[in-house]
């Protein structure tokens, strides 16, 4: 009778070993892992060298996609709309997303960083029928096509809220070509590679070369 207790403390010994035996390994291994991870978030974190560059590029896309999404959200409502028009509420909302898309935008560009500056050409004597050319201001390219666009959606939204079913089309076209005009100023202006799809139509030059010398009298 005896022999049934020394069974059972055997077994509980056994199972013990097996519990052990198998639970060792995960607790060793779960250590080994927080081990890992402790070590990985106290390095130092290193940037992907010359990254600076393409990291500039990464965010100009970006903001053409912060303008895009509330302009095009605008459009899509006005277009949908009985005859066009918008409660004032809901015009205002819209407006006021693509108002602050573009400030945002306008903001983070430095003024006339776009294009490099003209240099400064030495002085000319008078000519008999006027003088040199004045001298240019560096273009700011994207600047002058987000400041359209504003303005070509402040005519979008007053046509959608006053009434005038007749001015809204034209309106919303104007809307779009304004934000063709940004996407292709930041592309152009922006320094964002060439584009290398094959059959795409060879780009304008931009206008860089700086000012037109005056023709002298022969």
């Amino acid at each position: 009778m005896r022999a049934l207790p020394v069974r059972r403390i055997a077994t509980s010994v056994l199972c013990s070993a097996l519990l052990l035996g198998t639970a060792g390994p995960v607790y060793a291994a779960a250590q080994d892992d927080t081990a890992r991870e402790v070590a990985a978030a106290a390095a130092p974190q290193a940037p992907v060298p010359g990254a600076d560059a393409l990291l500039a590029q990464v965010k100009t896309l970006g903001d053409i996609g912060g303008v895009l999404k509330p302009v095009t959200d605008l459009l899509d409502t006005v277009l949908k709309a009985d005859n066009g028009q918008l409660p004032a509420a809901d015009a205002t909302k819209l407006g006021d997303a693509v108002k602050d898309a573009i400030a945002k935008v306008t903001a983070a560009a430095p003024k006339g960083a776009e294009l490099p500056a003209t240099p400064q050409l030495p002085a000319t004597p008078q000519l008999p029928l006027g003088g040199a050319p004045a001298a240019q201001a560096p273009m700011d390219i994207k600047g002058d096509a987000l400041a359209a666009l504003q303005k070509a959606v402040d005519t979008l939204l007053k046509a959608a809220t006053g009434g005038d079913v007749a001015a809204v089309l034209p309106a919303a076209t104007a809307v779009v070509t304004g934000l063709v005009n940004v996407v292709v100023a930041t592309v152009l202006g922006g320094g964002l590679p060439v584009p290398n799809l094959p059959g795409l139509p060879a780009l304008p030059k931009l206008p860089t070369d700086g000012l037109p010398l005056p023709k002298l009298p022969v």
